[in-house]
């Protein structure tokens, strides 16, 4: 089983120091780790692995030059080669534009690794910009099915089984290959890379993808997405917390307040 594992380098945000009056932030400072529910994905493709030593684990990522740490810390906790999608074409691009790129990045990879992927992995959004979007765009550029929020993938006769999360509980569904899977938080954290491990990863050699590399169809990516302006919103201070019992009797107060106010 060939398995590819898309992740993305983000800033540690638990290290995130915002100052409101200014206006600012520190994100552009502090130190980048790899996306947390992408380590949800690498972690269920390296049990798939665990459970097929014959599988094969490759990551890859989309980033300027210090993106390359997060790969090699994929390769030191199972992950067997890595592919690093770096060209200044592909800098500040949305989610759409990412999907695009991701899935000229699965062919060429496919191409040079000589077989074809039976899963791609995601996690279910990454922790900069939370939009959940690139899983079910990729597997839209890729013409595969996918499953979404999936907390367990196993195989089962030959087709991807996942447990997901759902509102209402879980569900489980299964999907034929090759399949795009996203991955929500899991019951099990990334492991932890071994000394030598660590030593094995520092000296894997990492092949560059630019925008020629990938074919002529890359040339044509752009972001219809711009950023206009990034602020910190202000807070509104006041309010009444509503505290009762029961949620009926909550309820009641709630409804009773509206209506002394006026607006109902």
């Amino acid at each position: 089983m060939n398995i590819l594992v898309c992740v993305k380098q983000v800033p540690n945000t638990e290290e995130l120091k915002v100052d409101a009056a200014a206006g600012s932030s520190n994100l552009e400072t502090i130190p980048k780790i790899l996306s947390t529910f992408d380590q949800c994905a690498l972690e269920t493709a390296v049990r798939l692995k665990d459970a097929d030593p014959a599988a094969k684990i490759v990551v890859v990522t989309i980033g300027a030059d210090k993106a390359k740490d997060v790969l090699k810390s994929c390769v030191s906790v199972g992950a067997d080669k890595a592919y690093h999608v770096n060209d200044a074409a592909f800098e500040e691009i949305d989610s759409l534009a990412t999907s695009f790129v991701l899935s000229l990045a699965v062919k060429k990879i496919e191409e040079l690794e000589g077989a074809a992927f039976d899963i791609v992995f995601l996690g279910r959004q990454s922790n900069d910009t939370d939009a959940g979007q690139v899983g079910a765009q990729l597997a839209e550029f890729l013409g595969y099915p996918q499953l979404t929020y999936a907390r367990e993938v196993t195989i089962v006769d030959g087709k991807a089984r996942a447990t997901r999360e759902t509102e209402d509980g879980f569900v489980i569904v299964d999907a034929a290959l090759p399949a795009v899977i996203t991955v929500t938080k899991t019951e099990y954290d990334l492991r932890f890379a071994s000394v030598k491990s660590k030593m094995a990863a520092n000296r894997a050699e990492i092949p560059v993808l630019t925008a020629a590399e990938l074919g002529p169809d890359a040339s044509s990516v752009s972001s219809p997405a711009r950023t206009v302006k990034t602020y910190i919103p202000q807070r509104k201070t006041g309010g009444v917390k509503i505290e009762e019992e029961t949620g009926e009797l909550s309820a009641e107060k709630l409804t009773a307040l509206l209506s002394d106010a006026g607006v109902i």
